[in-house]
């Protein structure tokens, strides 16, 4: 599992969306409330708007930012395999979601938002085969 480069990339494209959405969340939850993903405001269309709990998430998406950065670099099983499982379990719940509340959205943006939202479904599943395989 060290050596392969899919499980690297990854942990690094994890690793930096997590902090796309860690960052502003976190440190602007009122702009990220408000414009986010760069100003196409998906966030907004479902209200209320919470300050707590938007940089809450921030928090913990930067939380999986810095562990997914950890394990891109040194990537054991140990570390990589509960990560992944872990945000995997949490982005099938947040999909299922968002795929189920797409009122409000233009047809561009709720099919962006699905695409979007499926890719980070499916970029943890690369360490978890690729461990299988190895296996």
């Amino acid at each position: 599992m060290a050596d392969s480069p899919l499980v690297r990339i990854s942990l690094i494209l994890l690793a930096l969306a997590t902090l796309s959405i860690g960052i502003p969340a976190a440190f602007a939850p009122e702009t990220f409330y408000e414009d986010y993903p760069f100003f196409s405001s998906w966030v907004r269309l479902l209200p209320p708007y919470n300050h707590h709990l938007v940089s809450d998430v921030g928090g913990l998406y930067l939380g999986f930012a810095a562990i997914f950065a950890w394990a891109a670099r040194r990537p054991s099983p140990q570390l990589v395999l509960p990560l992944c499982w872990g945000f995997l379990l949490s982005q099938v719940i947040h999909f299922l979601f968002h795929a189920d509340h797409l009122e409000g959205f233009s047809t561009g943006d709720a099919i962006a938002q699905t695409i979007s939202l499926g890719l980070l479904v499916l970029l943890p599943l690369g360490p978890i085969w690729q461990h299988r395989r190895d296996g």
